[in-house]
């Protein structure tokens, strides 16, 4: 059983300083790192907040995401792909059921779907020129409806390397958006012709 939340908070300030300050992690020391050690500084572990707060979109009835049930650059009757605008690596796409479910209660024929839709997904964002990986993430913890990320690392950019990516895109200067909106288009185009759906100019998701 997982230690309880107070237990947890005991558990980590053990390792802490005076001021609640836990060591700098191992992945500051590596070279994919954007920050240099020197200087950081870790920041205040906060004790444990119960009951959590409410994620957004935990009632169907205030979702953003099923509000945009038809927003986005690809759908079929069960999915939607949307691109983010906004990013500092070359593209940010973001995966979304179009009926309201999280990961935990995902029927399994949608499980099933989601497996080989991101498989292709990250086969076409890998195809285009001058992407070497797409990376996938989910989360979960700001918004219940899920939503599936992919990120394309650029060619070349070793020190986007892993999972400091994230970072780094909050980082660098926004990528053109008449790039990014043309190489949605493609990822789009192949996935209907490798998956079925359709393709829609329109339909940008904000950032969440």
């Amino acid at each position: 059983m997982a230690l309880r939340p107070d237990e947890f908070y005991d558990h980590a300030l053990a390792a802490a300083d005076g001021e609640r300050r836990l060591p700098l992690a191992r992945m500051t020391g590596w070279d994919v790192s954007p920050f240099e050690p020197e200087g950081l500084r870790v920041a205040p572990l906060r004790p444990p907040v119960l009951p959590e707060p409410p994620r957004h979109g935990e009632d169907p009835a205030n979702c953003g995401s099923c509000r945009d049930r038809d927003e986005g650059i690809w759908f079929n009757d069960s999915w939607r792909l949307t691109r983010i605008p906004g990013v500092g690596v070359p593209l940010v796409l973001m995966l979304h059921p179009r009926e309201h479910h999280d990961m935990a209660d995902l029927p399994d024929a949608l499980a099933a779907e989601l497996g080989v839709l991101s498989t292709h997904i990250v086969r076409h964002v890998q195809a285009l020129p001058h992407i070497s990986r797409a990376h996938v993430y989910r989360i979960g913890d700001g918004g219940a409806h899920l939503h599936i990320w992919f990120f394309a690392r650029p060619e070349g950019q070793s020190q986007l390397y892993g999972s400091w990516m994230p970072v780094w895109d909050d980082l660098l200067p926004e990528y053109p958006s008449d790039v990014a909106e043309a190489d949605a288009a493609i990822v789009a185009a192949a996935l209907v012709a490798s998956l079925g759906g359709r393709r829609s100019a329109a339909g940008e998701s904000p950032r969440d």
